[in-house]
């Protein structure tokens, strides 16, 4: 089946599941929490931004075990995307490629939609709200779009995760340099209510770049750092390089990014100190890697691509620790 065609399947799957109180019928998990970003994780292991772009299934998949559910990306302005085909599937390397291109409801809809959900009373995961730049706004303009985004999402986020670094809208990560990502940070924080910002970054940076970032996030008391989102690099595949080739450009996500998340990780714990959170994400598939980034000094973890590979028991076993 068509990956995309896939996913939505399963987000259907998932939503039927919660509704017809199945996923109740699961044995609660024993995990140990984890105090951050004012709240109580149920365990340290989320799911990332990209599964649930709109907000339609963020209780049932607390239900399956995720500690936290990052919604989005979100984007002021409604969005199509990118033309499809635009997800692809690396079996041998237990990846994904996406183009996606932010496809999303817009934010005033999401907000509804998360307005609904906090007043249903239902009991919730944590909610990050992940915001990205809309596609037609200029960069020039970038900082307004994003305060747009933040002013209507905030009232019903967790936390705010500042997306600068998807490889899928032009120029988007012209905007980790500190210059751009400044008055980003700013616009955002000033429309946030309070709320937890964190900022999240790519791993295609170079080290001193991570570094000066870091500095930027402690400058500005941002809440913490995401790190990492998807690479634009296809060293290191299994993958023949003809089906490389043929799913074309888009972020690579999934096992292959496991080495270089971590090495971020590192880095970026060492440049922050102990107070500022980083949610470490990238290649993770098992409870001994989660572990490892948490002894690497994560504060959370995330996962997406193992979702898809693993099947929908995946972050109970994760969050078992």
């Amino acid at each position: 089946m068509d990956p995309e065609k896939a996913h939505h399947l399963g987000m259907f799957a998932i939503q039927v599941a919660s509704r017809l109180r199945l996923t109740k019928l699961l044995i609660p998990i024993k995990a140990k929490s984890e105090n951050r970003l004012g709240h109580t994780f149920a365990g340290p292991f989320g799911l990332a931004a990209g599964f649930d772009k709109n907000a339609t299934a963020v209780k049932a998949l607390g239900e399956l075990g995720f500690s936290h559910v990052e919604i989005g990306t979100v984007t002021a302005i409604p969005q199509s995307g990118n033309p499809q085909p635009r997800l692809f599937r690396l079996k041998e390397d237990r990846a994904l490629i996406n183009r996606m291109g932010f496809n999303n409801d817009g934010a005033e809809v999401v907000a509804k939609r998360l307005a609904k959900l906090r007043a249903s009373n239902s009991k919730l995961p944590v909610i990050g709200v992940n915001i990205g730049k809309s596609k037609i706004v200029e960069l020039k303009d970038a900082a307004e779009d994003y305060r747009t985004s933040a002013r209507l999402l905030a009232p019903f986020a967790d936390y705010l995760a500042v997306n600068v670094s998807s490889p899928n809208t032009p120029g988007l990560r012209d905007l980790q340099s500190v210059s751009s990502l400044k008055p980003i940070l700013e616009a955002v924080i000033s429309a946030s209510l309070g709320k937890p910002v964190l900022v999240k970054i790519a791993p295609d940076l170079a080290n001193e770049d991570i570094s000066a970032i870091a500095n930027l996030a402690k400058s500005l008391g941002l809440a913490g750092v995401i790190a990492t989102n998807t690479t634009i690099g296809r060293s290191g595949l299994k993958a023949s390089e003809k089906l490389i080739e043929s799913c074309g450009a888009g972020g690579l996500s999934g096992a292959p990014l496991n080495s270089r998340s971590l090495e971020v990780l590192s880095l970026l714990r060492k440049d922050l100190g102990s107070e500022i959170t980083i949610i470490s994400v990238g290649g993770v598939e098992t409870k001994d890697q989660v572990l490892e980034r948490i002894k690497a000094g994560a504060n959370l973890v995330q996962g997406y691509t193992g979702f898809i590979y693993f099947g929908p028991l995946w972050a109970r076993k994760l969050n078992r620790i």
